[in-house]
């Protein structure tokens, strides 16, 4: 009976998320942007998970990329779980380090540390935009993450892509790829 409920629990936890390869090449992300893939990602969709797609090379609890494709003013950057907690709202007039700011508070809502360790200027989607890398302390078990994110604003949106994984290991790993994915990125006018 043990073994039946787990196998039913295993099945009813799978169907709330789906998994989609994307495979190499050009891949249209939102209405305005596109990215050149060399190799292929795992793109989860969990219900509710806000307005990034979540991408990933080594499963969700390893690493994740975020990408933001043509986030309005005002909206979140984040689902919208409950009404006490804190959301972080991207506005248009935002600054870069504004941006990364909202960033660093999506990514600490659990109690997280957050270091920012560089932002410089950087053409991103053929747009004037910036990078910026990181370093995140996740409470839950004090494992150290590093991050890497390029971000623009176009016409009043945000784009961006924004990676991070352990630092042992399975960072240094993909950051060439996520590197190669933001020199790809395309923004339509």
């Amino acid at each position: 009976m043990r073994r039946l409920l787990v196998v039913l629990a295993v099945a009813a936890l799978s169907g709330c998320a789906t998994v989609n390869k994307m495979e190499s090449g050009d891949q249209n992300i939102g209405e305005r942007m596109t990215l050149h893939l060399e190799g292929a990602w795992n793109h989860v969709a969990i219900p509710g998970q806000g307005p990034a797609q979540t991408w990933t090379m080594e499963g969700l609890p390893v690493d994740v990329l975020l990408i933001y494709s043509g986030l309005k003013d005002g909206q979140a950057l984040h689902a919208v779980t409950s009404s006490s907690q804190k959301s972080f709202n991207f506005r248009a007039t935002m600054q870069p380090d504004e941006i990364v700011a909202l960033f660093e508070g999506m990514l600490t809502r659990d109690g997280s540390e957050f270091k920012l360790v560089k932002l410089e200027p950087a053409v991103f989607g053929g747009v004037k935009g910036f990078r910026f890398e990181y370093a995140v302390t996740r409470k839950t078990d004090n494992v150290v993450l590093l991050g890497i994110g390029y971000s623009a604003v176009s016409k009043g949106e945000l784009f961006a892509l924004v990676y991070q994984a352990p630092r042992l290991t399975f960072f240094s790993r993909h950051k060439h790829r996520v590197e190669q994915i933001a020199r790809s990125a395309r923004v339509k006018a």
